[in-house]
């Protein structure tokens, strides 16, 4: 099951289910819009994959399995 995580991984904004700025890479690390193809030229910094937007996922699946509450710190 995919983890929703509620903000990019570098730049700390919000991507909540739905938003058309959300991306994850082959092993779900979640980027932004900007942060996946600007700051990473289209490649995880984390694992090498490829960036493609994050899918979203219907209400009854959120209810279900919400999304992480865990906000993803930047070291």
């Amino acid at each position: 099951m995919l983890e929703l995580r509620p903000n990019c991984e570098t730049c700390d904004k919000d991507l909540p289910n739905g938003g058309s700025e959300a991306y994850i890479c082959t092993f779900e690390c979640t980027f932004c819009e900007a942060c996946a193809s600007e700051t990473h030229k289209d490649v995880c910094p984390n694992c090498g994959g490829n960036f493609s937007l994050r899918p979203t996922r219907p209400a009854a699946l959120m209810d279900k399995f919400p999304q992480s509450s865990k906000r993803v710190l930047k070291s």
